[in-house]
Parts: C-alpha cells; structure tokens; sequence
C-alpha cells in the first residue's frame, strides 16, 4: 500500500502518525477524527480522519489488530500534526496482529524514492 502514513514499531505495537511530507501537503491540520481504542482494523483499513484547511483525509491501518492506544493531546491540539508529525503528533498505537503485514511496509528510504515519483505527489 502505497500512501503518506508512518509506522514504528515500539515495545510490540505499532505506532502511526502521518509524514511531514503529508503534514505540508495538507497544510493547517484543525481536526482529527481518533478511532475508538480497543477497534480492530484490517491492514489497508481507514481508521482516522484528519482535517485540514484544504479538506479531510482518511489515515489507514499500516496492519490488522487492535487500537491499542490513541493521542488524546490531538483533541485539544490538533495543529500537533504540523508541528511535530514524526513525535508528538502521532496518531494511534495498534497492536499487530499478523506481523508478516508489517515486513511489507516501505522503509523510510523507500518512502523517500515514492516521493519522488508522480504517484507519491498527495493529489487531494
């Protein structure tokens, strides 16, 4: 799945947010739509919605499990996003569970490449 999320994974859950990259395309983030802890989702899944300016957008589940934590701080602060997508602005934790999803995801690198191609340009 080729798309602007990114994924860590931290003490056997995965934490997601969206790239800088996303965060400048999309501009003034205003609002973010959390999924419920506890949901599950499957890979490919749109589990969040963050609005900007500009429009809203579906975040998607980079693997199936269970939300296992969401960033409460976006409700009160959603402009987090912008200022520090890859930290403080991440999104939701899921706790994987088919760790083969997570081995398919690009790396950092790959992303990096993606951008550079007409497919990696957000057209939203």
């Amino acid at each position: 799945m080729k798309s602007h999320e990114w994924a860590c994974l931290k003490d056997g859950k995965v934490l997601v947010g969206i790239s800088d990259h996303a965060q400048k395309e999309i501009t003034d983030v205003v609002f973010v739509e959390l999924p419920k802890v506890g949901r599950q989702a499957r890979q490919g899944e749109a589990v969040c919605v963050v609005e900007s300016v500009k429009a809203a957008f579906d975040i998607y589940a980079p693997a199936s499990g269970r939300i296992a934590a969401v960033n409460e701080a976006l409700a009160k602060d959603p402009a987090l996003i912008n200022r520090s997508p890859h930290e403080e602005g991440w999104l939701f934790q899921i706790e994987p569970s088919a760790s083969a999803e997570l081995e398919a995801l690009m790396s950092a690198d790959q992303y990096e490449e993606f951008l550079k191609t007409d497919a990696g340009h957000a057209s939203h």
